[in-house]
Formats: C-alpha cells, structure tokens, sequence
C-alpha cells in the first residue's frame, strides 16, 4: 500500500484514483498519521457485504425452502438408510 499526504493527494488524484482502481490501495497521512485509506469500489463491496459462512448459507436456504413451502430431505428421512452396525477400524499400515 502507497502513502500520500493530504496536499499530494489534492494535487495527485487522478493518478490516484487510477492506482486504486487497479486494485492497490492507498493511505493518506496528515501530518504523518494515516486518516484515510482510498480502495476501490469492488473491495469497498467486499468488505461492506461479506459473505455467509457456509452453515448461515444453508440455514437461511432452509428457511426459505420452509417459507416457499417446498419439500426437501431432513435427517429423520435418512435415519432408514444409514448402516447402524460395527464398523471396522480402517487399516492405515
């Protein structure tokens, strides 16, 4: 990430808008302290929407699958199938 004043950052924005948007962000100090970082719009989207986790994902699905009224397996449907017997320990030797 580059550093620029605020007096070069008046004075440069054109050229800094253009680095931002080919995805380099820029810090702009007053003084020598950083106050504003300049990003482009897509990693303001980014970081503004971050997306679901995969659980919250599917959780929300869920409920809109239950709203919409559609039919879709649960874990009581499988309780059938799944092989309840001993299994053997796996022989990584």
């Amino acid at each position: 990430m580059s550093e620029v004043s605020v007096a070069d950052a008046k004075t440069h924005l054109t050229r800094l808008l253009q680095r931002v948007e080919a995805g380099e962000p820029v810090q702009i100090t007053r003084r020598g302290r950083p106050v504003a970082v300049l990003i482009s719009q897509a990693e303001y989207q980014r970081l503004a929407h971050p997306r679901q986790s995969l659980v919250e994902f599917v959780n929300a699905w869920r409920a809109e699958m239950k709203e919409r009224a559609i039919a879709f397996a649960d874990e009581d449907d499988f309780e059938g199938v799944r092989d309840q017997g001993e299994r053997a320990a796996p022989d990584f030797g």
